[in-house]
């Protein structure tokens, strides 16, 4: 389920309910602040913003000449405050959320959604920066998720 992992991470992020009541818009964003331009520059802080940013299939395996079983996807997460204080805990607490809803469900096949969390992940974090135009303190979370490709079945 390869390129809808961002899904899963929206979702692991919406089940923590402190996090959602701490964001002004209520909600996490995928993709972008779905606003026109001058909007989104005014959102209200703070904010987190989960994007797809691509994915590589892994080389070719003797069984398969066309694509391999294995999809490497990158997922990142912005997120941004006014203080640096509060981009670190914001940070933090996603981070848990993620590895904390990802361990919680892995083996739980009672839904579907379950098909969606990767089978293995490396997290990198960019370096803090200030955004003296909004202002903001913001940051970008990247995972390096291991998952099946959509659809893939071995003949």
């Amino acid at each position: 389920m390869s390129l809808i992992t961002d899904a899963i991470f929206v979702k692991a992020l919406r089940s923590n309910a402190a996090l959602i009541a701490s964001l002004p818009a209520g909600d996490v964003y995928n993709t972008a602040i779905a606003l026109p331009d001058e909007d989104a520059d005014n959102a209200p802080l703070p904010y987190v913003i989960v994007s797809f940013d691509g994915l590589n299939n892994q080389d070719a395996t003797k069984d398969d000449d066309f694509e391999a079983d294995s999809d490497q996807v990158q997922i990142g997460i912005e997120i941004a405050a006014e203080t640096r204080p509060k981009l670190g805990e914001l940070a933090r607490i996603v981070r848990k959320t993620l590895r904390e809803y990802f361990r919680e469900h892995q083996d739980d096949d009672s839904d579907e959604d379950y098909q969606l969390i990767p089978e293995d992940m490396t997290l990198s974090a960019q370096p803090v920066q200030y955004d003296s135009l909004k202002p903001c303190y913001w940051q970008q979370l990247t995972y390096q998720c291991d998952t099946k490709p959509d659809d893939y079945e071995q003949d």
